[in-house]
Formats: structure tokens, sequence, C-alpha cells
């Protein structure tokens, strides 16, 4: 499957064998930010520009009200959703959110990085829990727009510098 979050704050689930649209998740009241998938593929969490943290039954295409809860032991295969326990210590003391434009997870499970509107890549232990000091790297002229990881190496991209970067972990 694959999943397409939109501007029209709706999630579309495709079936990547015939293309055809599986089903749509419109419980959001803005545009779609980041969305994971459980390692299973069985559920799906998203934030969107409202600040919600929303989780969802793909097999039922429903959206799971209690899933905080009903999910607390899932194994997620990517973190990129700014908000919710795991990523809880990547905001700066007096900040609201808006400053952090995106979060990954390495593929070891051991770090996030995240990207923000001070030009900086940060990168954290996972989970990043309050008062976690991250090491913060400078590269673009302008805010990161988003951040991966590749293998050992870390990609970031720039907003107003359109640049991508390419950063080795030592």
């Amino acid at each position: 499957m694959l999943a397409v979050g939109s501007h029209d704050n709706n999630i579309y689930i495709y079936n990547t064998s015939d293309w055809s649209l599986k089903g749509s998740l419109t419980k959001h009241t803005s545009y779609i930010i980041a969305l994971d998938w459980c390692s299973h593929s069985k559920f799906m969490r998203s934030n969107c520009g409202g600040y919600e943290l929303l989780f969802w039954d793909i097999e039922k295409m429903c959206q799971d009200p209690s899933g905080r809860s009903n999910l607390q032991n899932v194994e997620w295969a990517t973190e990129t959703v700014k908000f919710g326990w795991q990523v809880q210590g990547i905001y700066p003391a007096g900040t609201d959110g808006t400053h952090i434009n995106c979060v990954n997870k390495s593929p070891c499970g051991q770090y996030l990085i995240t990207g923000d509107d001070w030009c900086l890549l940060r990168i954290f232990n996972n989970p990043c829990l309050s008062g976690h000091k991250p090491r913060s790297f400078r590269g673009h002229s302008e805010f990161v727009t988003n951040c991966i990881f590749v293998g050992d190496k870390i990609f970031t991209v720039g907003g107003y510098d359109q640049t991508l970067m390419q950063w080795k972990q030592k």
C-alpha cells in the first residue's frame, strides 16, 4: 500500500498491485504533515497542521480514537510524526512547535534527527525525552525543510537555499 497525505486534510491509501484507491482517511482538520506505518502495515499514525496526532486502523479504513493507548506497544516502521511520546524532547524551551519542520528515525532506531527554522540539523537519542541535549549542525542558509537517513548518511533539504546536503556520520 501507498499512503499519500494531502493539503485537502485527507490521507489516501492506494493498493500498489493495481494502483486502485483502497480508501480515504478524513478526520484531520488541517493539511497532513507526516505519517508513519507500523512495522506490519495494519496501523498508521499521522500529524496535521492543526497539531493533531491521529491513529488509524488500515484494515478497517477508520480512525482509532483510542489509538494512543491501543497502539502503545506497536513497533513503528518509521518515525516522522512531530508530536508524541517518543519526540517530546525535540522542542527547545519556550517554543510552540512550529519551528521543527521534520523528524526522522535512524534505520537502527537509536537516533532521531530534526530539521528546523534555525538552519539546524539536530541529532537526538531515540526516544527523545524532555531534557535531552542534541548534537547540532549548521549548513543551510535558511530553514531545513526535510531530513532523512540513508544508510550511514543523513540528507537534508534547505528551504530558501534549495540545497540538498549530505552528512556523514562519524
